[in-house]
């Protein structure tokens, strides 16, 4: 081809190029304004940062998708097929990523859904206890309280139960205590009854009592559930675990472990 016949081509596609690049310019302008406007919108709904940064991040992506095949289309180029070869290898992608993908529907369930958030103490996946410290896209962050750091993928975590103990705001602490057979129940309730009353992390309402909550082989186990604000949940365990011993020790009231007895008879 000479010389001309390439001045000539270069002089037809400049509009084309150039209405291309102008496109491109201003669709790429407009991205980021609507990008604006939409995590404006997204945040004023009230829905957690961490889900609307996503959601911002995915119209981006789109958005800048659909702009590269409008331009495509306008210097002539047939995106028919390229559609079809990038279909086939999203499917393919897919395919070898099914567990990541799955972890990251999970995720997305969980900022939508919010079953706990950043700063709840909960418990979930195979019993794993702590403090939420991140929910990422495909994982969650557990920070527990000897200060290791537990990641767990997110399909574990929906595929399972989870319970959120400061979800509410006030959570009951739930304690059990073996007296022996021989022990005063009415004594042993007036001593819980009093270490309850001196813990500085039990609520007053709601009201907490003393009951018999099970005649056990080798004791009769009296139950207690006096409510805590979340963040006290372990302070309140603990409390209760140390001092009810020792005021049952002071009482001369007895918490049995099991013990079996055997009789010898002589032949």
């Amino acid at each position: 081809m000479d010389t001309t016949g390439l001045i000539d081509k270069a002089v037809a596609l400049a509009p084309t190029l150039a209405l291309a690049i102008l496109t491109l310019i201003v669709g790429f302008w407009l991205i980021k304004r609507v990008t604006k406007y939409a995590v404006r919108a997204i945040e004023s709904s009230g829905i957690d940062n961490t889900l609307s940064s996503f959601l911002a991040s995915l119209i981006s992506i789109l958005l800048k998708v659909l702009l590269l095949f409008s331009v495509a289309g306008q210097v002539g180029i047939n995106t028919t097929s390229f559609i079809a070869i990038l279909g086939a290898l999203m499917v393919g992608v897919g395919m070898a990523l099914n567990g990541t993908i799955g972890h990251f529907a999970s995720g997305v369930m969980l900022m939508i859904f919010k079953p706990f958030k950043v700063g709840d103490l909960v418990t979930i996946a195979e019993g794993h206890t702590g403090t939420v410290d991140s929910i990422n896209a495909f994982n969650t962050v557990l920070a527990t309280l000897d200060n290791k750091r537990i990641i767990i993928a997110n399909s574990n975590i929906t595929g399972n139960s989870i319970i959120n103990i400061s979800g509410q705001g006030t959570v009951g602490v739930e304690m059990t205590f073996g007296i022996s057979y021989d022990d005063d129940i009415d004594q042993a309730r007036k001593v819980i009854m009093e270490v309850i009353s001196n813990c500085p992390f039990i609520l007053d309402d709601p009201a907490t009592g003393v009951v018999v909550a099970e005649l056990a082989d080798s004791s009769v186990n009296l139950a207690t559930r006096p409510f805590c604000k979340s963040e006290h949940f372990f302070d309140t365990k603990f409390y209760l675990q140390e001092h009810v011993k020792k005021a049952l020790d002071a009482g001369g009231l007895n918490m049995p472990y099991p013990q079996v007895d055997v009789h010898m008879v002589a032949s």
